[in-house]
């Protein structure tokens, strides 16, 4: 029975990832729109065995984080005034100095 809940979530995960694909494709085209991507952990069951314990691999996969993609993209003229773009390290570096 333990190898049909691992092939059960292997089967969620790719689901997610597939939904995660799908938004992107979806979203190619409009302006500003930053993809992202499907991140992959394993789940651990952890056996007792005499006085200690130890992790066990091969229990199945978890979705473990969507992250966004914040690499700056094409800077594109607008006809409209009230439209926005930041050139350099702006957001991205923020978020990585928040991060930390």
């Amino acid at each position: 029975m333990a190898g049909f809940n691992t092939a059960v979530t292997g089967l969620k995960a790719a689901t997610t990832d597939l939904d995660v694909t799908g938004n992107n494709i979806a979203n190619s085209s409009t302006i500003g729109f930053k993809s992202s991507r499907t991140e992959f952990g394993d789940i651990y069951a952890t056996a007792v065995v005499g006085a200690g314990s130890s992790n066990v691999a091969g229990s199945g996969v978890i979705v473990s984080d969507i992250a966004q993609d914040f690499q700056a993209g094409t800077i594109e003229f607008t006809n409209n005034n009230l439209d926005l773009a930041i050139n350099g390290s702006g957001f991205s570096s923020w978020m990585m100095a928040r991060v930390v």
